[in-house]
């Protein structure tokens, strides 16, 4: 990476902003010069007079634009989403480092996300459907508040297309929800997997990657080796120097924000990753 992309924003106009779910919204940023990214890396938002926060990439790195999915939660989120397209963000990176997957083609993949965290989860299940038949059975499990907290719902269609397989489950249902309710875990038992083959990705609510990190390993069977998750423990910088996100001798921001589960055991004998 430049130098100057570390450390410096470079300054992007918003190309298009997609409402998602209530208070989340997708920007459209086109990528600067000699940008290249992986899935699984994240970007420093800024706007000035305001601050910046980091952001994971939602978009698959042969995608032509990028694509950030961005929660209303805070001072500065909540100043970008009163931001109109042709206005300017900054950003810095990629950084972090990405979710290993190369070493997987030709295996099963199961995704396990939770909320807004299927946000850097689309960024590579999308870019494996641009190498579909490098990868055997995809399973998409995702579970949401509610049926209106469902993320990115126009797509599930596409997806389906592609050979993943979608099981959905909400917190709580309404008058029209006919799928299945409770935690995403809840979902496990509704499929078939040969854990032998088969690596998983999650992000979500920390107690639930805590949880579905356990259950896929002491449930499913699948090596803890092979269960990858990413984090975003009060990141802040995102280069390694303010050590917010600092756990043992691990930045989060540098040495993740993805871990394997053997690795995250291993955060929580010194604190609580979550």
């Amino acid at each position: 990476m430049k130098q100057e992309l570390l450390f410096l924003p470079t300054l992007v106009t918003i190309k298009e902003i997609k409402p998602e779910i209530p208070a989340v919204a997708t920007f459209r940023l086109p990528k600067p010069d000699g940008f290249s990214h992986k899935a699984g890396q994240f970007l420093e938002v800024s706007l000035f007079g305001k601050g910046e926060v980091p952001i994971s990439i939602s978009s698959p790195p042969s995608y032509e634009d990028l694509l950030l999915t961005i929660r209303n939660s805070g001072y500065v989120t909540g100043a970008i989403h009163k931001l109109k397209e042709g206005d300017v963000l900054g950003i810095r990176g990629p950084l972090g480092n990405t979710f290993p997957y190369e070493e997987y083609e030709g295996w099963d993949v199961i995704f396990v996300g939770g909320g807004i965290g299927l946000a850097p989860l689309r960024s590579l299940l999308w870019e494996m459907l641009y190498h579909r038949d490098k990868f055997g059975r995809i399973l998409l499990l995702y579970g949401a508040r509610s049926p209106a907290d469902l993320l990115y719902p126009w797509q599930y269609e596409e997806f389906e297309r592609n050979g993943v397989e979608i099981l959905l489950t909400v917190d709580r249902g309404d008058e029209k929800w006919t799928g299945n309710v409770g935690v995403v875990t809840t979902l496990f038992d509704k499929v078939k997997i040969e854990p032998e083959r088969t690596v998983a990705y999650v992000c979500g609510p920390p107690i639930m990657i805590r949880f579905a990190m356990r259950d896929l390993v002491e449930k499913i069977g699948i090596a803890p080796h092979n269960c990858i998750a990413t984090l975003e423990r009060h990141m802040k910088c995102g280069v390694g120097k303010c050590g917010h996100c600092v756990i043992a001798e691990k930045y989060v921001c540098i040495d993740g924000p993805v871990f394997r589960y053997p690795e995250i055991k291993m955060l929580e004998r010194y604190d609580d990753p979550w």
